[in-house]
């Protein structure tokens, strides 16, 4: 069960409850009252916007609405015998303004059509509504609001007050790219710096589908050199934003990589037989977090095993010229 503000969250069993006033008329209803403002219109666009390859988003004057689906089974064969399937779902609210109430509501199971068989239905919805508060509070740009309010109240550092956030969050599921874009401020009269004018690069939430564009040395811009660590071989790589391992782009001039379609099953280590590749670590990167790197580029016999074998198609080798 989640933690957050347990002391100011209640549930009742009640038609209605008072902010003004909330007409639900559910079976249970849980209220969360956060000490935060939201009532800009683009900060209110942006929780809907960031969540809504999470849960099914929809907003409505004030109000925003994440509702998460689930499927309960009476039996774990479908072709089975008096199979049947339940659609269930629980919606949480989220009330901006001065404050910010999210609520949600849980209906008797009949709504759902009556399906008596289903187990522990109110304690899963309960269990759901939760996982969407936490999630919400964690990646929206309501995670910035908390910290800030956590921090005055409790008398926290930034740090401290984001450890507290993730305790008050442990049903949160981590969504990339959920909160609003900062905008880059340019004094009046002065030209937009470079930087400012291009596209942004827009972070995956996994792997890029293959194959690797062979193409990718015309198609994109060449990035910092990577130094290998053991040996000082420098690896060439193309596409590469920043150092975080977000956007890695393509390494490798003769034995190239495209790291944001790689998914790290290890095949091309397996199958190479001079030991070009080895496992090393690489936090961030959203199709996966350690990669094959191709510490010993300089050795490939161009075989193409390591090519024929990678399941995403994450590798192109080139003959050295």
């Amino acid at each position: 069960m989640s933690l957050l503000l347990k002391n100011r969250v209640y549930t009742m069993e009640s038609p209605t409850a008072k902010r003004g006033v909330y007409p639900l008329h559910g079976y249970k209803l849980g209220l969360y009252r956060l000490p935060i403002k939201l009532d800009d219109p683009a900060e209110i666009q942006s929780v809907h916007d960031g969540l809504k390859k999470t849960f099914d988003m929809d907003t409505f004057a004030d109000r925003i609405y994440a509702t998460y689906r689930w499927i309960e089974q009476n039996m774990d064969d479908p072709d089975a015998s008096g199979y049947e399937e339940a659609k269930l779902s629980v919606t949480v609210e989220i009330v901006t303004g001065e404050v910010v109430d999210i609520i949600y509501q849980i209906f008797p199971i009949e709504k759902f059509g009556d399906p008596q068989w289903v187990k522990d239905y109110r304690k899963k919805a309960d269990h759901f509504a939760k996982m969407i508060i936490d999630t919400i509070l964690r990646n929206t740009i309501l995670a910035e609001k908390m910290i800030e309010s956590l921090a005055k109240s409790e008398k926290l550092s930034e740090a401290q007050a984001m450890e507290r956030l993730e305790d008050l969050t442990p049903l949160a599921k981590i969504v990339p790219n959920a909160k609003p874009k900062p905008k880059v401020a340019i004094p009046e009269g002065q030209p937009a710096p470079e930087a400012a004018l291009e596209e942004v690069v827009e972070v995956p939430e996994g792997a890029k589908p293959g194959p690797i564009d062979i193409e990718f040395k015309t198609k994109m811009k060449s990035s910092a050199d990577y130094v290998v660590p053991d040996n000082d071989n420098k690896i060439n790589t193309w596409g590469r934003v920043g150092t975080d391992n977000k956007i890695m782009g393509v390494w490798g001039e003769i034995v190239s990589v495209d790291f944001d379609i790689c998914i790290a099953d290890g095949a091309c280590i397996d199958s190479c037989p001079v030991d070009v590749f080895e496992f090393r670590d690489f936090p961030g990167n959203p199709a996966s977090t350690a990669k094959p790197l191709q510490i010993r580029e300089p050795d490939c016999i161009f075989c193409m095993a390591c090519e024929g074998v990678c399941p995403p198609v994450a590798i192109k080798i080139f003959d050295k010229k």
